[in-house]
């Protein structure tokens, strides 16, 4: 998808539509935690029911897109076959049978006799999810969105058009059998309605972009609307000095070649000098043998890494079988070279250590700080999530993969008795502010 997108004002057509998605939302908000666990089951028996057609579909755009010269990354990220669509309706089934989000009282205080203020979750509204390649992403996006009580406006990238089109016309067929209305979701399939969906103030609550690194950037900066995602993935495995040397090898392939095209795969690996000797003769084979190119510093490549290294190379988020590797003075330099180049997403250390482990899980700022296990664990249904709807790599909450309580925000009910204000403020009356046990 091109980098530069120009403003375009929503036409009649996209905002009746948007309007149809909010309405929708407003009545799935009030749908209660078994009509929305329902919904999923009936999105999910749906989608057994269109799976040859869903698979078909995707096929079609796998050879289109090879057709047009997609990245091999791109392509990967594209493939919905009948056993991936398979785990995908698991997903839906998992998130079903996941708790609530929806009403949890998370206050409830007294705020003077019979004057009581609770802080209970409700539904975020309606998102409006941009995405590049991932037409499974739809699936999950829709589960986690009905789950929380939320409607959402999809838009796929147009190598997946005829994908996504399968995928919600079977989702919408499901939520038809149940008491969701099905207009809580929709499909964009122009290229322009992207721009022109960033313009709906007042009829989406969020933004959520999933794709390249400039896509991310020209969504956050095009928008009044609040944007939940990460524009890189440049996550990082530093090889502490003291360290089990078959393991560090285990976990940093892993970490690279499990699913390289992933945003949470290692892009650079970092190595202590006084370990570089032992660990990266053994590992360079086992990376060599899984088809990585290496790229290295001085001290790298001579201990066998075959490439230099360029300036660009540090930070830079490859998304394929190309790892550039550092050998770093202590841990303090692999800080450092952290907080220069890593985008806050997932980092690691391999060490046998525990102080340095804890040096490293407290300093390192990012959503996922990880001891001894691959970066390839950061992700929503790995956690336990059900699904993620993407990963945040803001300070702010939520960080991290974002599941169902990433999309719930509160609301302050205050119930009273006539109670006014004039007589706290000569006072008359004093506050309690007692916190009230739950029953």
């Amino acid at each position: 998808m091109p980098n530069v997108l120009t403003v375009i004002s929503p036409s009649t057509e996209l905002l009746h539509r948007a309007q149809r998605v909010r309405r929708g939302a407003v009545d799935l908000a009030q749908c209660s935690d078994v009509q929305r666990a329902a919904a999923l089951e009936a999105m999910a028996v749906a989608l057994e029911r269109h799976g040859d057609a869903v698979v078909t579909a995707n096929t079609l755009d796998q050879q289109a897109a090879a057709r047009e010269g997609l990245a091999a990354p791109l392509l990967a990220r594209l493939k919905l076959d009948g056993a991936k669509l398979a785990d995908c309706i698991q997903g839906l089934r998992q998130v079903a049978a996941l708790p609530d989000p929806v009403g949890r009282r998370q206050l409830h205080r007294e705020l003077a006799a019979g004057l009581e203020l609770e802080r209970v979750t409700v539904p975020i509204g309606v998102l409006g999810v941009v995405f590049e390649s991932r037409p499974d992403a739809v699936i999950q996006i829709a589960a986690l969105a009905i789950r929380s009580g939320n409607g959402a406006i999809l838009k796929g990238g147009r190598e997946a058009r005829n994908t996504c089109q399968a995928v919600v016309t079977a989702l919408q067929e499901g939520l038809a059998s149940c008491s969701v209305d099905p207009d809580s979701l929709d499909l964009l399939t122009s290229r322009e309605e992207i721009m022109a969906l960033l313009q709906l103030d007042g009829l989406v609550d969020l933004i959520v972009p999933r794709g390249s690194n400039a896509f991310v950037r020209h969504i956050q900066e095009n928008t009044h609307i609040p944007v939940l995602g990460h524009a890189d993935g440049v996550c990082h495995l530093y090889v502490d000095q003291r360290v089990n040397v078959d393991m560090a090898v285990a976990v940093a392939l892993d970490a690279k070649t499990q699913y390289p095209a992933a945003c949470n795969a290692i892009e650079t690996l970092l190595v202590h000098r006084r370990s570089a000797q032992r660990f990266l003769p053994p590992a360079i084979q086992a990376f060599t043998a899984a088809g990585v190119t290496l790229r290295g510093d001085e001290q790298a490549m001579a201990l066998g890494v075959p490439e230099a290294a360029t300036p660009e190379d540090w930070g830079h988020e490859y998304l394929d079988l190309t790892l550039a590797v550092r050998v770093v003075e202590d841990l303090e330099a692999a800080l450092e070279h952290i907080r220069r180049y890593g985008s806050r997403h997932t980092d690691v250390i391999c060490t046998e250590d525990e102080t340095a482990a804890a040096r490293f899980l407290d300093t390192v700022d990012s959503a996922g700080v990880f001891h001894n296990c691959s970066s390839r664990f950061a992700d929503g249904f790995r956690y336990g999530f059900g699904a993620e709807v993407g990963i945040s790599t803001q300070t702010v909450p939520p960080r991290g993969p974002v599941g169902l309580e990433g999309l719930v925000t509160y609301r302050y009910r205050l119930r009273g008795h006539g109670h006014t204000v004039a007589p706290f403020a000569c006072g008359d009356q004093r506050f309690s502010h007692r916190d009230l046990l739950e029953t």
